[in-house]
C-alpha cells in the first residue's frame, strides 16, 4: 500500500512539473493560401489574420486552436471574395476553426484534428513540419480537401457558365513563440 501511495505521488507530482513547464504559444504571423481551380481559370484566396493558441512542453505542442476569419480571406477580385463569402455563408459561421490535441514541437509529422468550416466538422489528416528555433516555431503544411464534404457548394458565376472546382489546397506557414 505505501509503495502504490509513493507511486501515486510520483506520477502527481511528474504531471504537475510537465504542467508548470508548459508555455502558451502567441502567434506572430499567419499566412494562409486557399488554391483553387475553375472552368475559366485558377484562383487563390489569401489570409494573414488568424489566432493561434497552444501549450509547448518538451517535445509537444499540446491543445492547439486556430482560427481564421472566413471575411479575412481575399483574392485579387472582390467579385470573387462576394461569391467565395455567399458560399461560407460567413455572416452566419464568421469563423474556420482546426484543433487538435497535440502537434510535434518539431519535425514531421500528419496531424489529426478536427476542421470546422460553416457548421460542419470533420476530422481530417493534416502534413505539417514544425520548426524549432529557441522560442520560435515555424509550422507549415498543405492538404487537399473537398468544399462538398463541409457542405459548401463549390461557387460559379455569369450563371452557372464558370464554375469552380470542388477540391480546394490548403497551405499554412505559421509563426509562434512562447
Amino acid at each position: 500500500m505505501k509503495n502504490l501511495i509513493k507511486m501515486t505521488l510520483a506520477a502527481a507530482t511528474l504531471c504537475f512539473v510537465q504542467l508548470s513547464n508548459a508555455q502558451k504559444l502567441s502567434l506572430q504571423s499567419s499566412n494562409i493560401k486557399i488554391e483553387g481551380t475553375s472552368t475559366l481559370h485558377d484562383w487563390t484566396m489569401t489570409s494573414t489574420q488568424a489566432t493561434l493558441s497552444g501549450n509547448a512542453s518538451g517535445n509537444t505542442i499540446n491543445d492547439v486552436r486556430f482560427v481564421m476569419k472566413t471575411t479575412s480571406l481575399k483574392s485579387k477580385e472582390s467579385a470573387m471574395d462576394k461569391n467565395a463569402y455567399k458560399s461560407l455563408e460567413t455572416s452566419k459561421y464568421p469563423d474556420i476553426t482546426f484543433t487538435t490535441a497535440s502537434l510535434p514541437a518539431s519535425g514531421t509529422a500528419t496531424v489529426s484534428g478536427n476542421l470546422t468550416i460553416t457548421d460542419v466538422t470533420k476530422n481530417i489528416k493534416f502534413p505539417v513540419t514544425v520548426t524549432k528555433n529557441g522560442n520560435s516555431y515555424i509550422i507549415k503544411g498543405s492538404t487537399k480537401l473537398k468544399m462538398s464534404a463541409f457542405g459548401i457548394k463549390p461557387p460559379s458565376f455569369m450563371m452557372g457558365t464558370i464554375k469552380t472546382g470542388d477540391e480546394i489546397t490548403i497551405n499554412i506557414n505559421i509563426s509562434a513563440t512562447n
